[in-house]
């Protein structure tokens, strides 16, 4: 066997390349999945089939020899899906169910429209998934017939709106809940005039907004663990809320910004929670990868750990062979607005896990309050400390009145938090408070004990 070359980890012959056009869109990895032996790479183009062309279904063997896997060649579009059906053995990725011999069915029903979640059905999981559309529908596929019903139009059931309007990424079921987010967000949103995004759950019978907030992600560990983690952010922070069954709640827990250019629907794509080594997860968030278990212990999250940060585009990861597999979306022409660019085209990165420490240090800014109106006593959402090495808390006081705010840290991470400083901050007046060199505990939060409006944002470097 001759392995293909390799330049810091991406093979250059298993890029993902599309045609010179026209037109000329891009070609993202939206999907990696192992099955039977290959490594199907599923990519996309822009916005449906007709923004750009050569986008196709490829398949890798365990030689690191790719081809485009005929039955899907001409089927372009939008597909980041992918979903391994236990109960049948069959592989949902994009449109298309591929079963154990690698034989390729395309359902004509889920072709034209933007894919970009499949998740375990509630009331039949040994026979059908649900899939989810980029514009808001939600699909039955029953795999033992390939028939594909429309079950719901989320923009009615969540009130959105629509096509350029909405932007859904992804959908995961466990422990009696389908659980679907959205990460429109843009000038507007930012400003607070408008939340157009969305992380919502359906029990089966009715459907409940979680956040009216951008997400990106959703994932877990099916009923093995108790919980549910789903990605997203605001003007503060970036956000992980996690459902934990024990308790049948939501907990939001914020963490760092690793960069602004991900504060975008159309920048930020398909950040992934993903399975990578048996049962840890690693968190691709907002350009920061973190480590994380899929335990919860008494209700609460704590082995929370950043590991390093990016400026990659990465569609999806997996690991294959004993190797972590990243898919970027890398170069693309965008329809010319991108006038350095000819050739749409993205590549493929071979490593292991442990090489992400080696990529850029954690750092980044965020926190739990931005121009917030709090209350007196009401603590704020825990903040992530661990895992950076200096720490600085700007505290902003937007209020009329002198405010007294208390700095807690939870050492345990069990949601028991202990005062650490006491800051008065004046009427329009910003403090700034620097933590000693090394520093750290789980999580952070700040306490007024007045009514107003203030700000609390932390910068780890």
């Amino acid at each position: 066997m001759s392995l293909p070359s390799t330049i810091a980890g991406v093979v250059p012959s298993l890029a993902q390349v599309a045609d010179y056009g026209p037109p000329r869109s891009e070609i993202g990895v939206g999907a990696l999945m192992p099955y039977n032996g290959a490594l199907y790479v599923q990519n996309y183009s822009s916005h449906r089939a007709a923004s750009g062309t050569g986008v196709s279904l490829r398949r890798i063997d365990g030689e690191l020899s790719m081809e485009k896997v005929p039955e899907a060649i001409g089927v372009d579009g939008t597909y980041t899906n992918r979903f391994v059906h236990f109960e049948t053995g069959m592989l949902v990725i994009g449109p298309h169910v591929i079963e154990p011999d690698h034989t390729v069915h395309t359902i004509a029903e889920l072709a034209p429209h933007r894919l970009c979640g499949t998740a375990r059905h509630l009331a039949r999981p040994e026979s059908a998934v649900y899939v989810l559309t980029m514009e808001g529908l939600v699909f039955e596929l029953d795999l033992t017939t390939l028939g594909a019903t429309q079950v719901f139009d989320l923009n009615h059931e969540l009130a959105t709106e629509g096509e350029w309007k909405v932007h859904y990424k992804d959908c995961y079921s466990a422990h009696g809940r389908l659980v679907v987010c959205s990460n429109e967000y843009g000038e507007d949103d930012w400003a607070g005039k408008q939340s157009r995004g969305r992380l919502a759950e359906y029990d089966g019978t009715a459907w409940r907004i979680i956040a009216h907030k951008p997400f990106t992600a959703i994932g877990g560990r099916g009923e093995f663990t108790d919980t549910i983690f789903a990605t997203g952010w605001d003007q503060a922070s970036a956000i992980l809320e996690v459902f934990t069954a024990r308790d049948g709640r939501w907990t939001r827990y914020r963490l760092p910004k690793a960069s602004h250019t991900f504060d975008h629907k159309w920048q930020t794509e398909w950040p992934r929670i993903r399975e990578t080594e048996h049962e840890r997860l690693l968190v691709d968030h907002h350009g920061m990868f973190y480590e994380l278990s899929p335990w919860a212990y008494g209700g609460r999250i704590w082995g929370l750990r950043p590991i390093s940060t990016h400026l990659w585009v990465l569609g999806d990861f997996c690991s294959w062979k004993g190797m972590l597999v990243l898919g970027a979306d890398n170069a693309s022409p965008s329809h010319g607005m991108n006038v350095t660019t000819a050739e749409p085209q993205s590549g493929l990165w071979f490593g292991k896990t442990d090489d992400l420490w080696g990529f850029g240090k954690p750092s980044g800014w965020g926190g739990p309050w931005w121009r917030e109106e709090v209350r007196a006593g009401q603590p704020s959402d825990p903040y992530l400390m661990t895992g950076f090495d200096n720490k600085c808390l700007h505290l902003e006081n937007h209020g009329d009145s002198a405010v007294r705010f208390e700095i807690e840290v939870d050492i345990h991470g069990d949601g028991r938090f202990a005062r650490s400083e006491r800051l008065t901050v004046g009427p329009g007046a910003l403090v700034t408070h620097v933590f000693p060199s090394g520093f750290s505990a789980h999580w952070v939060r700040v306490v007024s004990d007045a009514d107003t409006t203030a700000s609390a944002q932390l910068f780890y470097t």
